[in-house]
């Protein structure tokens, strides 16, 4: 039972995760938490062992999204490896930070984040469009043949991706929920590039920062093997949706689904 309570959690994780580019972790790990603390199904799980945990699993979710993005031929490979140079150094310091907080500072800190998240999935579209004139030419031509520019300025896109990074590891996210606006207001990102490329560096993040979790022993392999075949195949039904379905409605479900979850995990630190 405990199981298959596991593998449908990795598989909600996953699927609004690779629908979304944010990485799935955002509902790993306040569930991990919820079913130690709040439940008898699992015994008590530190924050550790939870963001440990949901970023070996947001491995998958971004490498079974970012290989089915692939064949669409959506993710900036250019554009990725530059956020990479700033999010990766940043996801093993996050990692490493990870280890200083203890149950309620980490909700805290979660929960604030969480709702700092559905609050910029809020208005990521009523945002004004910034203008960039300088950075890395990018072009992408549509499923019409429309070529579209975008523009990557490459110290700024560094810069944020280490903070993204810092969070990446710290709190098990994939980092997709702040990397996705910053593409799409900032560098004006076509959504579906910015979604796809924002699963490649999911991928990346997490892979760096999973080192860090796994020297310090902040892996619980049991789970781990019960979440992955539900966030593989989550993923992978996330980016069929996301062809399919409104994606904007299962947007506005999620955001609310995450506030809910930030303003219960900052009541438990109070």
């Amino acid at each position: 039972m405990v199981y298959l309570i596991l593998i449908l959690i990795g598989f909600i994780g996953g699927a609004i995760g690779s629908l979304a580019g944010l990485g799935g972790g955002i509902v790993i790990v306040p569930s991990l938490l919820f079913l130690g603390d709040s439940t008898n199904l699992l015994p008590p799980i530190t924050p550790q062992l939870a963001v440990g945990t949901s970023i070996i699993i947001i491995i998958f979710t971004g490498l079974s999204s970012t290989l089915a993005y692939l064949k669409r031929k959506k993710v900036d490979y250019v554009s990725g490896l530059i956020f990479f140079i700033g999010g990766g150094p940043g996801a093993l310091l996050g990692a490493f930070l990870n280890e200083r907080l203890n149950n309620d500072f980490f909700n805290l800190f979660f929960g604030l984040l969480m709702i700092v998240i559905s609050i910029v999935l809020a208005i990521t579209n009523k945002l004004r469009v910034f203008k960039l004139k300088k950075g890395l030419e990018r072009i992408y031509k549509d499923n019409d043949g429309n070529a579209i520019t975008y523009r990557v300025h490459i110290p700024i896109g560094i810069s944020f991706s280490f903070l993204v990074g810092i969070l990446s590891g710290l709190f098990g996210i994939g980092g997709g929920a702040l990397m996705v606006p910053l593409m799409l207001i900032v560098f004006r990102f076509p959504p579906s590039i910015a979604v796809a490329t924002s699963m490649l560096l999911v991928l990346l993040f997490a892979a760096t920062g999973s080192i860090a979790h796994m020297v310090q022993g902040n892996v619980e392999w049991l789970y781990t093997a019960a979440l992955i075949p539900g966030a593989w195949i989550g993923a992978r039904f996330g980016v069929w949706i996301s062809t399919r379905l409104n994606e904007k409605t299962i947007v506005i479900i999620f955001r609310l689904f995450i506030f809910l979850v930030g303003v219960r995990l900052i009541l438990l630190s109070i």
